[in-house]
Order: structure tokens, then C-alpha cells, then sequence
């Protein structure tokens, strides 16, 4: 009976939580077109409601109550499921953080994360495939390419830390840093993990999976109405999602605290600012960036960290 209570009480809290997540991914949606508008010298949304705040949801309502669509010569099942799959990975991606009352705190925390964004490459690879259009299908490999080039500065960046505190939870990177943050003993680690974010999330400047200019929308051209909300909620939330996660691995962690989610929005505000601010990439640059920037640079952050837990570790025996 304590079992079925426990389970239900986690069922409630896993259903809040998500909630939460796609209220707080509507709202960073406003928060990007009056960022933009501002940026742009023009006003954002501000028709619908006071200040333009019910936008998200009349947007929403629109979206889901239009006609689905789909063409006539794409693979059914995977063109229709992929969006779904991509909202699902990127919302259960928020599993593993590490909340306090013990909802799914577990020890493996960062493989779990790991292994949800590897998986993640292949919604993208399937919406750009099963649409059967050329557009979508170029789109859809470059995301694939891009995503994996900089998944793998990310794994060694995490690998960094997992050597240093000794532990695969999450949990843990919030107990060590309860006198210094991680951001002042590797800056350079923690500007890589935002590029790379950045990256990972497919924005700009590094949007070239929906080039406009050369694939009109990318791997998402031919979808309509629901299945393209689900694929920019998935996007969204895989933003709030990041900024989560490099406030608790270098920003301190602390997720009582109110600090804790100013410094998450103003590193979701950051992704936007970005946007408005720099210019799109060249794709030869951003592989070459991947790889002979990050991951160097990782690597010998890896080697320096594995240095210090050996130096530790002998000067104690």
C-alpha cells in the first residue's frame, strides 16, 4: 500500500513537472518574439490580451486546430510519429535532474542525459527522411551531422566533471559546489558548453538544419499544424532544458533557491539574444570549430582533471 502511495505521489509530481515545463516553454516563446522585436527596433506580440500574454496559447490553439497534412509519397507512420517521439525525449530528458524531494534523483543521472540526446538525433534524422522531399531530407542530414560533431565535445566536457566529483549523479555537482562554482575553475569549459548548446539545439548561429535560404524550413518543410508545434515545443523545451543544466553545473545548483531560476532565465535569454544579435554560420566553419576547437580543448580539460584526481588520490595514500 506504501508502495502504490509512493508510486501515485511520483506519477503527480512527474505530471506537475511537465506541466510546468510546457507553461514555462510557452512563455519562452513570447519571451523570444519581444526580445527580437526589441532587438529589431519593432514592437513583439502585443495584440492578443494585455501586453500580448495570451499569444502562446492563442498560438497554440491555432496550430492544434488546423488540418494535418501530410505528402503523398512519405513514409506515414515515421513522417507522424517522429514529432512525438521528439517532444517525448526532450521532456523526459528533465527526469534526471536532481529535485529534492527525491522524485527520480537516481545515480546515473548523466548517462541518462546522454543517452536521451543521442536518441534525440534520431527523431530529427526520421522527420527529415520519412517526408520524402529533398529539402527536408538535406535538412534533416545536416542536423544529424552537426548534432553528433558537437555531442561529442559535450561527453568529454561531462567526463571532465564525472572524473573530478567521482560520480555519475547530478546530484552530486550540486553538493560540491556549496563554497566555489565550477564556472571559475573552468570558464573556458563553460563558454564550450553554451557554444555547444547552442549547437545541440540546432539555433542560431548555427540553424543550418532549417536554412532558409537554401532548404526553405529544413527538415521540418512539410509538416503542418500539430506535428510542427511538437517539433518547436521539443526545441523549447530542450532550451530551458540546457540552461538548466549549465546553471547546476557551473552556476552553483542550487535548486531551492529563487537564484537558481534567474540565473536559468537569463541563460535562456542569452540563447535568445544570440539570435538577434549574430549572423548565421558557414557549415564548413562549424564542423571545423567542432572539431579542431572543442575538442581539443576538451580533451586536455579531461587529461588536467583525470591529473588532479590521480595527484589527489596519491598524495592521500
Amino acid at each position: 500500500m506504501l508502495f502504490l502511495m509512493d508510486l501515485i505521489f511520483s506519477f503527480i509530481c512527474l505530471l506537475l513537472l511537465l506541466i510546468c515545463v510546457l507553461v514555462g516553454v510557452a512563455f519562452l516563446t513570447l519571451l523570444e518574439r519581444k526580445v527580437l522585436g526589441y532587438i529589431q527596433i519593432r514592437k513583439g506580440p502585443n495584440k492578443v490580451g494585455f501586453m500580448g500574454i495570451p499569444q502562446p496559447f492563442s498560438d497554440a490553439i491555432k496550430l492544434f486546430s488546423k488540418e494535418q497534412t501530410f505528402p503523398l509519397l512519405s513514409n506515414y507512420i515515421m513522417y507522424y510519429y517522429s514529432p512525438i517521439m521528439s517532444l517525448f525525449l526532450s521532456l523526459i530528458l528533465w527526469m534526471s535532474m536532481p529535485y529534492l524531494i527525491g522524485l527520480f534523483s537516481f545515480n546515473l543521472s548523466m548517462l541518462f542525459f546522454l543517452c536521451c540526446t543521442s536518441m534525440g538525433v534520431y527523431t530529427v534524422m526520421i522527420a527529415g527522411w520519412s517526408s520524402n522531399s529533398s529539402y527536408s531530407l538535406l535538412g534533416g542530414m545536416r542536423a544529424v551531422a552537426q548534432t553528433i560533431s558537437y555531442e561529442v565535445s559535450l561527453a568529454l566536457i561531462f567526463m571532465s566533471f564525472m572524473m573530478l566529483i567521482g560520480s555519475f549523479s547530478l546530484m552530486d555537482l550540486f553538493k560540491f559546489q556549496k563554497f566555489i562554482w565550477l564556472f571559475f575553475l573552468s570558464i573556458p569549459l563553460a563558454l564550450i558548453w553554451f557554444v555547444s548548446s547552442l549547437a545541440e539545439t540546432n539555433r542560431t548561429p548555427f540553424d543550418f538544419a532549417e536554412g532558409e535560404s537554401e532548404l526553405v524550413s529544413g527538415f521540418n518543410v512539410e509538416y503542418s499544424s500539430g506535428g510542427f508545434a511538437l517539433i518547436f515545443l521539443s526545441e523549447y523545451s530542450s532550451i530551458l532544458f540546457m540552461s538548466m543544466l549549465f546553471c547546476l553545473i557551473f552556476l552553483g545548483g542550487d535548486l531551492i533557491s529563487l537564484l537558481f531560476f534567474l540565473k536559468m532565465v537569463f541563460l535562456s535569454f542569452m540563447f535568445l539574444w544570440v539570435r538577434g544579435t549574430l549572423p548565421r554560420y558557414r557549415y564548413d566553419k562549424l564542423m571545423y570549430l567542432a572539431w579542431k576547437s572543442f575538442l581539443p580543448i576538451s580533451l586536455n580539460y579531461l587529461f588536467l582533471y583525470l591529473g588532479l584526481k590521480f595527484l589527489y588520490f596519491s598524495l592521500l595514500i
